[in-house]
């Protein structure tokens, strides 16, 4: 996959693209359906396929204390994307004067003058350009002009009793409920975060299960304080069930500033400092809670990483 900068790249005259555009946070099952889409345009136009997405979310720009907590950082979803067999995407630079682009402008510079674009593949509820005053009919008038072929898909419904379509803050609301199962339907895979491993107090060392300590990055979305089943991927890319801790130790800590990640990456022995991992959520366990000693805690914790050992071998 080809990565072109905004209002710096452009592809040469003879290659052209269907494409989309999106925030695409998570690339979860509603965006996928979106690239299979602009794969068929791109079949059907005989050219290549390609994404437009922005280097952070809009919503950081022009409304940063609303903004929403990341589902996936800016390598983790041109990974996802690639993955999805995009050859091309348009990193756009989000930023003040960028807001600023009418749809038009933004279209021609972007669509057709960098892109060659024969077809955009939006959902239903698509909006771009200054103050999100482009919609999808508003594309679809500017593709006339510029014989630009628009096509606004449905969106995505999941399988559950609420009525509202798949969404990446559908998906942050799974999270914060601790429903990691949930949000690993919608995303089509687990739910991952990555992050370097730290020293830590060292206490789980102390009662037999040492953990791998990753702090919470305050700009990402993450489960609700719990214990959870799940995976741990190492740079060489080694895979280790794992019991994973999200909270703030009550045990040891009437007070904790934030809240920390423990990895017992079980059936593993080595020393992971400084490392960068990649931890996936499968499925809860139980709530973190208060225990009356050490003893106590450490009968728990056997029992969640046998709970997890025999759910993730199934």
């Amino acid at each position: 996959m080809k990565i072109l900068r905004d209002q710096k790249d452009r592809l040469p005259n003879g290659v052209a693209v269907a494409a989309t555009i999106g925030v695409f946070d998570g690339v979860h099952i509603g965006h996928q359906e979106v690239f299979r889409v602009v794969h068929l345009a791109a079949e059907r136009f005989a050219v290549a396929s390609a994404v437009v997405t922005f280097d952070k979310h809009p919503a950081h720009v022009v409304r940063p204390q609303n903004a929403p907590r990341l589902l996936t950082t800016l390598e983790q979803k041109l990974e996802l994307i690639e993955d999805q067999g995009i050859e091309y995407v348009y990193l756009v630079h989000f930023d003040e004067p960028r807001a600023r682009t009418h749809p038009r402008e933004f279209v021609e510079q972007v669509f057709v003058e960098a892109l060659h674009a024969k077809a955009i593949v939006v959902g239903e509820d698509f909006h771009f350009g200054q103050g999100r005053s482009g919609n999808v009919e508003a594309l679809r008038q500017i593709g006339e002009a510029q014989n630009l072929e628009v096509c606004a898909l449905e969106l995505i419904q999941h399988s559950d009793q609420a009525r509202e379509p798949v969404s990446s803050t559908k998906i942050r609301r799974a999270l914060a409920g601790g429903d990691v199962a949930r949000a690993a339907k919608m995303l089509g895979r687990p739910y991952e975060v990555r992050g370097t491993i730290q020293k830590g107090d060292q206490r789980g060392q102390l009662i037999g299960f040492p953990t791998a300590n990753i702090p919470v990055n305050k700009k990402m979305a993450w489960p609700a304080d719990a214990v959870y089943a799940g995976w741990c991927v190492l740079p060489d890319g080694s895979r280790y069930p794992t019991a994973i801790n999200i909270g703030r130790r009550p045990t040891f800590y009437e007070y904790a500033e934030q809240s920390l990640l423990e990895a017992h990456l079980i059936d593993f022995d080595g020393d992971l400092y400084g490392t960068q991992v990649a931890v996936s959520f499968v499925s809860f366990l139980r709530s973190e809670r208060k225990f009356a000693g050490i003893d106590q805690l450490a009968t728990q914790l056997k029992t969640d990483v046998d709970d997890a050992r025999k759910l993730l071998s199934q």
